[in-house]
C-alpha cells in the first residue's frame, strides 16, 4: 500500500446548540384577573433594567390584529404572561403597566409586528430596541428569534407554535410554554446584539433607526386596498376588477363584523378566479359558484355566504363602463423599472450607477442594503434628480440622518452618469409588483 500524504482539510466548528425546553422559573399562570395583574405589576416594579416583551396575535384567523397574549419579563422582575381580552384596550390597569414600561427601554424582536397591538391597548414605549433590526444593521445573516438565539448564544428555540391561534380560550399548556421562551433570553440576547453593534460603530444607526419606529405616525389608510388581492396580474380588464372590488369590499365587511381572517370566508385566488369568469359563466346559484371555485379545491366556508357573494358579483356586473375602475388609481406611482431603459434612458443611467455605488457600500459596511436606504428612494431620487439637493429630498422622504449621510454623496455621484451600466442579467429585486 502506497504511503500517500493527506493535505490537511479545513474543519469547521461545529455548534450544538442546547435546546430551550422551559423558562427557568417554570410557566407561570396566565394573568386573566384584577388581583394577580396588580401582583404583576409590583414584582415587575422591583425588577431592575429593561423589559423583554412580546406578543401574540390570531393573524390569518381573526380580522383584528389585536393581541391575545402579552409575555413580559424583567430581571428580578419575574415572567408573567397577561390575558389582555378579560381587560380591554386601556384599562387602568395597561395604564399602569405602560407607565413602568416607560420608566426604562422596552425590547422587542420584530418591533413593527407588535407595537400596534401593544398600542391598542395603551402601550406606547419611549425607549425601544428591537433585536431582530439590531441583528440586520449589525450585519448578521439570520435574523429571526430562533436563529439569533442559536447563533449568539448556542441555544435553540422550538418555534412550533408560531401560526396557532392564539384567540382561543383555554390556552393550552404548551403554547405558553412556548410563549413564555419567546421572553425568557430575550434581555440577554439585546446585550449580544448591543455588543455586536457597539464593536461595529454602528450603535448610533441602531438608536436612531428605533427611535424613527417609535416617532413614526400610523400608516395612512391605503387607497384602494382591494387593489392589492394576490393574484391581480391575471386580470387583464377593467369590468373584471370591478368584480374583484365588489367582491374584495363585501368580503372585507363580513370579515369585520365577524372578526374572521378575510381570506377563511373567500381566498384571493377564489376572488381572482370569479372575476377572470364571470362575464362568460353564469354565476346566479350557490351551484354555480361551487362548480367555479371546484378547480381551486373547494373549501366549504367559501361557500358560508355564497348569498353576498352572489350579490356583489350581479352589482358589478350590472355597472356601466364609466363605473368600471381603472386599470391604475395610484397617481404617485413610477413607471415600472423595465421600461427605464428604453423609454427614460436619461433617468435609467444614473440609477445603474446608483444601485452599483450603493450595493458595493452596503456590502463594505456589512449591513442589508435595504436597511442601509430604501430601494424606493433610490428610485424616487433618479427619477426626480434634485440636483444639489439630494440630502433634503432624502430626508423629506424619511431617510434618516445616518443613512443620508452615507447615501446622498453617492446618489450625488450617480446622478452626473449619463452612461448606463450593464444590465443586471436577473430581474429587479427589489421592485414591487405593479398594481392593476
Amino acid at each position: 500500500m502506497d504511503n500517500v500524504k493527506e493535505e490537511p482539510s479545513e474543519i469547521e466548528e461545529v455548534i450544538t446548540a442546547i435546546p430551550l425546553l422551559a423558562p427557568a422559573a417554570g410557566v407561570p399562570q396566565i394573568i386573566a384577573d384584577i388581583p394577580s395583574f396588580e401582583a404583576a405589576l409590583k414584582e415587575l416594579a422591583l425588577g431592575t433594567g429593561p423589559f423583554a416583551v412580546d406578543a401574540e396575535r390570531a393573524s390569518g384567523f381573526k380580522f383584528s390584529a389585536r393581541a391575545y397574549l402579552i409575555q413580559i419579563k424583567r430581571q428580578g422582575g419575574g415572567l408573567h404572561l397577561i390575558d389582555p381580552i378579560p381587560f380591554g384596550p386601556n384599562h387602568p390597569l395597561f395604564l399602569k403597566l405602560n407607565e413602568l414600561l416607560q420608566s426604562d427601554e422596552v425590547i422587542l424582536h420584530a418591533s413593527t409586528q407588535d407595537l400596534p397591538c401593544l398600542r391598542e391597548l395603551g402601550i406606547n414605549p419611549k425607549r425601544l430596541f428591537d433585536t431582530e433590526l439590531g441583528g440586520r444593521i449589525a450585519g448578521l445573516p439570520r435574523v429571526g428569534l430562533g436563529p439569533l438565539l442559536e447563533s449568539l448564544m448556542e441555544v435553540s428555540l422550538a418555534k412550533e407554535h408560531s401560526a396557532a391561534d392564539w384567540s382561543q380560550r383555554p390556552l393550552p399548556q404548551e403554547w405558553l410554554n412556548y410563549a413564555a421562551l419567546d421572553v425568557e433570553l430575550l434581555v440577554e440576547l439585546r446585550e449580544k446584539v448591543y455588543g455586536l453593534l457597539a464593536s461595529a460603530n454602528k450603535w448610533h444607526w441602531a438608536r436612531e433607526e428605533f427611535q424613527a419606529i417609535l416617532d413614526a405616525p400610523p400608516s395612512p389608510p391605503r387607497v384602494d386596498p382591494w387593489r392589492r388581492t394576490s393574484g391581480m396580474h391575471k386580470i387583464k380588464k377593467r369590468n373584471q376588477l370591478a368584480v374583484v372590488r365588489a367582491l374584495w369590499t363585501v368580503r372585507n365587511e363580513i370579515a369585520q363584523e365577524v372578526d374572521i381572517s378575510q381570506g377563511r370566508l373567500l381566498s384571493d385566488a377564489a376572488i381572482v378566479e370569479i372575476a377572470t369568469v364571470a362575464h362568460t359563466k353564469t354565476i346566479k346559484t350557490k351551484k354555480d359558484l361551487e362548480r367555479t371555485l371546484r378547480p381551486l379545491g373547494l373549501r366549504a366556508r367559501w361557500l358560508e355566504n355564497a348569498a353576498s357573494w352572489i350579490n356583489a358579483i350581479s352589482d358589478a356586473l350590472a355597472l356601466g363602463e364609466d363605473q368600471w375602475p381603472q386599470v391604475r388609481s395610484d397617481s404617485d406611482s413610477l413607471p415600472p423599472l423595465k421600461i427605464w431603459r428604453e423609454r427614460f434612458p436619461d433617468k435609467y443611467a444614473p440609477l445603474t450607477h446608483a444601485k452599483a455605488l450603493l450595493s458595493a457600500k452596503a456590502t463594505e459596511l456589512d449591513i442589508p442594503l435595504e436597511n442601509m436606504i430604501t430601494p424606493e428612494y433610490i428610485r424616487r431620487i433618479c427619477w426626480n434628480a434634485p440636483k444639489g439637493d439630494v440630502a433634503r429630498s432624502l430626508a423629506t422622504l424619511g431617510a434618516r440622518s445616518w443613512q443620508i449621510e452615507i447615501a446622498a454623496p453617492l446618489l450625488e455621484a450617480a446622478l452626473l452618469e449619463t452612461v448606463p451600466l450593464a444590465a443586471p442579467e436577473s430581474p429587479e429585486p427589489d421592485e414591487a409588483p405593479t398594481q392593476m
